[in-house]
């Protein structure tokens, strides 16, 4: 397919339009953009010359591609990172402008999924004015990040001359299927915007008012900065095809990333044959050593637990070391559930194994209590004899997304960290900072549990490839500069 551009640019800092051995040109700079989209790089025809410095308002090329390019996805590619962060900016003012749509659109959301889900899924669907502004203040945070696209990660110069620059590339389409949580929403579309790719988004269908009114919220500001609207797209269909066609959507779809429950992330991981990201169902762990502070231990596991049960990063699972057993179990009752009771919150139903139900009162643990990421008001405990023993528990039934230890006993910390086998692993804090924001990423777009390409909360870098750009001066295979360095041949 044959294409026809017309090129505005600012020349200062290029020498001139066409190739030079000796400098960086404009034309350089754009068949490297169009490399990162399309995978190769074509030949570009200019209409004329020009000079170093000389700057074009309506300069006409073209070139020849075998795939076509998707709308949103070229502008967004060669969008320099100021044009980037002043779309940021407009889309964050969008969202607040937009607020009484949005939130009115969430109130039809919440309605309609009264009665059908648990009143803490419906936290987590919920927002208010004071969500809206956390959702555009991440969006400035984005736009405050250095621009991944372009960063040279590792520069390596060869014996013969050769210099080798690994380099962050975009993405190109990121497709992310979400549930309930209409924050994800802005949240995928400014990470996918900063790291130079275009976002589809599926959610699902209790949270589909509040993303179609927060989605034309920030399409607004994508019109105002100059960008294609369609660099952030909504899929209108919340059946399981819609989310079965992105799925297989070879050839459009560069990345696609599951947000959800279970069933979702293994749908996705089973059925995708686009690259895929497994992201976070989160059985989380704390284990309470025999050393631990155990004042700390009960402030850090009522954090983990009830400050919001309905996020992967929410404790689901408390391991007890016997020794402390019979002094910390009874504090952690009196925390969890006495005291919420006669608070009037929801108690924490504490699901306990044997040898912790002869400490305390409770739920004996059913087959699938230590399997289950509960979202809920719910903690699965047991007693175990050491460190050694909870990291064999933890293996056996963690997802690999958040764990934690309280010790003051540095040995059994290290050993802690060292064996447990998870995306993060804290020591002395609660799991709830599993989060791209807490971690200093801006937002994520998930909570990735496997260890390609991409751990733990994925910002802006786990949402760019990388190429290798090579630079010579003539250098061939076998050729001169080899033979200098091997004279005995």
């Amino acid at each position: 397919m044959n294409y026809l551009l017309t090129l505005a640019y600012d020349g200062t800092n290029y020498c001139g339009f066409q190739v030079q051995p000796n400098g960086r040109s404009v034309a350089a700079a754009f068949q490297d953009a169009l490399e990162a989209v399309l995978g190769c790089r074509p030949d570009i025809k200019g209409c004329s010359r020009t000079d170093a410095g000389v700057h074009a308002l309506g300069f006409m090329l073209n070139f020849h591609a075998d795939t076509r390019i998707p709308a949103a996805k070229l502008p967004l590619a060669l969008a320099d990172t100021d044009t980037k962060n002043a779309a940021l900016e407009a889309m964050a003012v969008a969202l607040v402008e937009n607020s009484d749509a949005i939130l009115a659109a969430n109130k039809q959301d919440l309605a309609a999924a009264r009665g059908r889900i648990s009143d803490v899924m419906l936290d987590r669907l919920a927002l208010t004015p004071a969500r809206l502004a956390a959702m555009a203040k991440g969006m400035r945070e984005v736009a405050a990040l250095p621009d991944p696209v372009g960063a040279v990660l590792r520069k390596i110069v060869r014996p013969n001359g050769l210099l080798i620059e690994k380099t962050s590339v975009p993405m190109g389409v990121i497709a992310i299927i979400y549930e309930s949580r209409p924050n994800v929403t802005s949240d995928a579309a400014a990470l996918a915007l900063k790291a130079g790719s275009a976002c589809v988004l599926r959610c699902g269908r209790d949270a589909w008012a509040s993303c179609h009114a927060i989605v034309n919220a920030l399409r607004c500001g994508l019109a105002r900065a100059g960008l294609p609207e369609s660099a952030v797209s909504l899929i209108e269909d919340t059946t399981h095809a819609s989310a079965n066609e992105l799925m297989t959507a070879n050839g459009l779809v560069d990345l696609l990333i599951p947000r959800g429950g279970a069933g979702l992330i293994r749908a996705c991981v089973e059925n995708a044959t686009v690259p895929c990201i497994q992201t976070g169902t989160g059985i989380c762990h704390v284990y309470v050593d025999k050393a631990a502070d155990l004042n700390m231990a009960v402030d850090i596991i009522e954090n983990a637990k009830t400050s919001r049960p309905s996020v992967c990063n929410a404790e689901e699972v408390c391991l007890v070391h016997k020794d402390v057993a019979a002094g910390f179990l009874p504090l952690l009752k009196a925390r969890l559930v006495d005291a919420r009771a006669t608070a009037g919150l929801v108690p924490v139903d504490l699901r306990l194994d044997e040898r912790a139900a002869a400490i305390i009162p409770g739920t004996p643990a059913g087959e699938q209590d230590f399997d289950t990421e509960f979202l809920n008001y719910i903690l699965a405990i047991a007693v175990v004899d050491d460190v050694d023993a909870a990291i064999a528990h933890i293996a056996r039934h963690s997802t690999h997304h958040s764990e934690a230890i309280i010790t003051a006993d540095d040995t059994a910390a290290d050993r802690f960290t060292t064996c447990v086998d998870s995306a993060a692993v804290y020591v002395n804090a609660s799991t709830r900072f599993t989060d791209g924001g807490e971690f200093g990423l801006g937002c994520e777009m998930g909570i990735s549990t496997q260890k390609l390409h991409a751990r733990g909360p994925m910002g802006l870098a786990e949402l760019c490839s990388y190429k290798y750009i090579i630079h010579g001066s003539g250098q061939t295979r076998g050729g001169s500069a080899a033979k200098l360095q091997n004279p005995c041949n």
